[in-house]
């Protein structure tokens, strides 16, 4: 051959869009594995329930939470009610423990004096609870 020859390339061995190839067109050519679509989207479902599972438990634990704050506020405006209903020989001071009874009547009464204080005679039919007067004026009943 001398310099002005173009050598011979056979057209049946040339590819026209050699970027559209699935494989290396050329020896230094990086290696184009085929992937199976199958498993990608397996891969790709299994990734995307995993995270939308973990933000659903997530959104059930505070809705947990506000259910369970919600059902204490209820709790309390309910213990409230049967309280200021019930007999008070006295004026309840904020912060401080007091005790609801049941009166033999079926009444309610609220006392300073804890069960144990009343001796072998106790004038009420039940104690209920030991309560506590909140700044909001709601009671907590106490554990």
């Amino acid at each position: 051959m001398t310099e002005n020859t173009v050598p011979y390339i056979d057209p049946e061995k040339v590819a026209e869009n050699p970027g559209l190839l699935p494989y290396a067109h050329t020896v230094g050519g990086a290696v184009i594995k085929p992937e199976d679509i199958g498993k990608v989207k397996g891969r790709a479902l299994a990734a995307m329930e995993q995270q939308t599972d973990m933000q659903l438990n997530q959104l059930y634990q505070q809705m947990k939470t506000l259910v369970d704050q919600a059902n204490e506020i209820k709790d309390r405006k309910e213990a409230s009610e049967k309280i200021y209903t019930a007999q008070m020989g006295f004026e309840p001071l904020i912060n401080h423990q007091y005790f609801l009874y049941e009166k033999n009547d079926g009444g309610h009464v609220v006392s300073m004096i804890a069960p144990n204080e009343w001796g072998r005679k106790k004038p009420f039919k039940e104690f209920l609870h030991r309560i506590r007067l909140l700044a909001d004026h709601t009671w907590e009943v106490m554990k």
